[in-house]
């Protein structure tokens, strides 16, 4: 008997593999795939302008990378104590605004190396919902608990997002043709919207991101259909019913390295999540002989991936094994 649908995932003509430059961009289920790229030590930039929801942030950022914007004290806004830029998370925010600046101009600096050099731009969006600032039409990427009476929201077209998006595409591939580029649909509910407005701004980001999958080397992993269509059930959701939880985005992740990722870099990954896990592992007992082979097995192994990708560093966790920690 069948408990689950049946899906069908594309492989991309390239996979991903060690060595590869990926760059992460988008709302805040890309945190959650990040955070397992970082693990498995890949070479990862993520969400330089910090978590952005809809596709018109998500697009400016990334030509701000492209084009090695350096934003100015101009640029910012003082609210709450703290100086803001309307393009950045509050993560960026400082009651400095030459240390805002100093942290956003880092960012965009280490992105542009990183979509010039990288192989991979992962872009997950989340909602197709765009505020702007009354005052002057402003886009914006985070409102930063301004009053809600400063800005418009509007549902963004199709059309809209597919222009907006196809011209960034063009812009990135001036300098780096062989990017591949991975569209993602986040499944987290945005139900501050309400439930069918968050249906509808899902469909119309579905709808672009398809329509831009015609583009060469541009592709679709289905996160969305693989929590809201396979698993389909509330059990796999947070206590607020909106986030998948870490069953969830362990089952997705699961299905984008069954896909993504070539078998040989996939038992390379088994080796590092070993690592890992061998690194983070607490002895009660470390003057016995068993806590000392332990530490000698794992700075041999350490030691031979440190051989095998000599593009990453294992220095660290081969001084811990080694008993320099």
């Amino acid at each position: 008997m069948k408990f689950q649908l049946d899906i069908r995932i594309p492989v991309p003509d390239d996979t991903i593999r060690y060595g590869d430059g990926i760059l992460l961009i988008g709302s805040c289920f890309t945190e959650h795939m990040s955070e397992r790229l970082a693990q498995h030590r890949f070479q990862i930039s993520n969400n330089p302008n910090g978590i952005l929801f809809n596709p018109l942030s998500v697009s400016d950022s990334l030509r701000s990378y492209a084009r090695e914007k350096q934003y100015t004290r101009s640029d910012l806004f003082y609210l709450n104590e703290l100086w803001n830029s309307w393009d950045h998370h509050t993560r960026f925010s400082d009651v400095d605004p030459e240390a805002a600046l100093t942290r956003i101009n880092t960012e965009i600096v280490q992105a542009g190396n990183m979509l010039r050099k990288g192989k991979w731009l992962i872009i997950t969006l989340g909602s197709a919902f765009q505020y702007y600032l009354k005052e002057n039409d402003r886009p914006v990427a985070n409102n930063h608990r301004a009053p809600g009476q400063w800005f418009d929201k509007r549902l963004l077209g199709i059309s809209d997002i597919v222009d907006h998006l196809s011209e960034t595409i063009s812009l990135l591939r001036e300098s780096n043709p062989e990017l591949s580029i991975l569209f993602t649909i986040s499944p987290v509910r945005h139900i501050r919207d309400g439930v069918i407005e968050n249906n509808r701004s899902k469909a119309r980001l579905l709808e672009a991101v398809h329509t831009l999958c015609s583009l060469p080397r541009v592709y679709y992993f289905p996160a969305y259909e693989l929590v809201i269509d396979i698993l389909r059930d509330y059990r796999f959701y947070d206590i607020d019913m909106v986030h998948p939880n870490f069953a969830a985005t362990q089952f997705v992740w699961e299905q984008f390295a069954k896909h993504y990722f070539a078998d040989d870099t996939r038992a390379l990954m088994e080796q590092v999540e070993e690592l890992h896990i061998a690194r983070n592992h607490r002895t009660r007992f470390p003057q016995t002989e068993a806590h000392r082979n332990f530490m000698d097995k794992y700075h041999a192994k350490a030691t031979e991936l440190q051989q095998q990708l000599p593009f990453l560093d294992f220095s660290e966790t081969i001084r811990y094994f080694a008993g320099g920690a």
